[in-house]
């Protein structure tokens, strides 16, 4: 069992930022993540940075190109996974895009991943139709595949989604990019419902969440709320982005 199996199976309150690899500074990473777990965040994304990231917003995709800048790669990141391990536990997963990924192959990109201490992937633009090969590889060496539903997902095409990923489903909460307004609490209790019913699996939401009164609602009605954004938004130009996000998540977990 993966730490993100673990997680899963704890009847609590499930809060999940979002940091860019590599921002505001290059070895940023490895600080952001540690303090983010004693903070009380539940899992952590990693983002890789990417420089066409099709689904995120300008708030990410901005931290993104400055990640690049600093000199950000996939091997760095998994450089730094190595020292993050070396102080937390936290399940990690990645999220980005699969270019770089199909790059490095699949089978030399999870063996990183069991290597050094990654927990699960996610590939926004890895359509269903093309993600078996790649899920069922991830499954069979311990990593969570977690692949993405939306508002306009049929009942069927999540069933199947639900299927394939086995551990975890990341729920979109609107169609669009990183860091948009959410849509109603009725349509969205509605679409969560419907991903509910639809899925033997565990799903956590993600997109346009920023408080603690999203993140509260957010777990009453899936198994966990991602915030990014809204954190990425709040270190930039800050001279401490440690103690600032340290404070964010703490407030978004309702600790102060």
């Amino acid at each position: 069992m993966n730490r993100i199996q673990k997680l899963f199976r704890e009847p609590k309150e499930k809060l999940i930022p979002f940091l860019t690899a590599g921002y505001p500074k290059l070895e940023s990473t490895v600080e952001l993540v540690c303090a983010a777990a004693e903070s009380g965040a539940d899992m952590v994304e990693i983002g890789i940075p990417f420089s066409d990231p099709q689904a995120d917003g300008p708030v990410i995709q901005k931290s993104s190109q400055q990640a690049l800048d600093n000199g950000m790669t996939l091997n760095k990141i998994f450089e730094q996974v190595i020292q993050i391990r070396k102080r937390t536990d936290v399940p990690i997963s990645l999220m980005g895009y699969y270019n770089p990924i199909l790059k490095m192959g699949h089978e030399t990109f999870l063996n990183r991943c069991v290597s050094v201490g990654v927990n699960g992937v996610i590939l926004p633009d890895l359509p269903l139709e093309e993600a078996t090969p790649f899920c069922e590889l991830a499954k069979a060496k311990g990593v969570s595949p977690i692949l993405l539903v939306a508002p306009n997902s049929p009942n069927e095409r999540i069933k199947k989604i639900s299927g394939l990923a086995g551990d975890l489903i990341y729920a979109v909460s609107i169609l669009g990019i990183t860091g948009n307004d959410l849509a109603s609490k009725d349509a969205l209790a509605d679409y969560l419902n419907r991903v509910r019913k639809n899925s033997v699996t565990p799903f956590v939401v993600g997109f346009g969440i920023s408080t603690r009164d999203d993140v509260v609602w957010f777990n009453q009605h899936s198994d966990g709320a991602v915030v990014g954004s809204a954190i990425i938004k709040n270190m930039a130009g800050n001279s401490n982005p440690v103690d600032t996000t340290n404070k964010l998540i703490q407030d978004l977990k309702g600790i102060i």
